[in-house]
């Protein structure tokens, strides 16, 4: 799981700024480094928003989080569970994607009834 410390904003501008290109179309992959940086600044940027422990967030290879109030889940798979790849949940966090058009075309999978992350999204603006 990712740390749930604090991120300073600046710090998550800078982080999807140095991929924005990339995001964008406009520019080539980013490295790995880079783009583990903005996936990761941006879940822990999700769990402080949404502190709790009910739905967990997957973006692999990178990291996890777990967010949301309501019920702890504390052992096997969880009841509410959000995946993606790091180009969705990146385009899901600077508004280029919209949370309804993600799930409905299969990009993100979100189960459980606490999985709808909609209103924590996007978090950095690059529109």
């Amino acid at each position: 799981m990712a740390s749930s410390r604090t991120v300073d904003p600046a710090e998550l501008r800078a982080a999807i700024a140095a991929i924005s290109p990339w995001l964008s179309g406009s520019g080539p992959e980013p490295a790995r480094p880079e783009l583990a940086s903005a996936v990761r600044l941006s879940l822990r940027t999700l769990a402080g928003d949404a502190p709790g422990k009910s739905v967990e967030v997957r973006v692999p290879p990178f990291a996890a989080v777990q967010c949301v109030e309501g019920l702890r889940h504390t052992r096997g798979t969880p009841p509410n569970v959000v995946e993606t790849d790091p180009r969705t949940w990146l385009e899901l966090a600077t508004g280029l994607l919209g949370w309804a058009e993600a799930v409905e075309s299969g990009r993100v999978t979100a189960s459980g009834s606490r999985a709808d992350l909609a209103r924590y999204l996007p978090q950095v603006k690059l529109r």
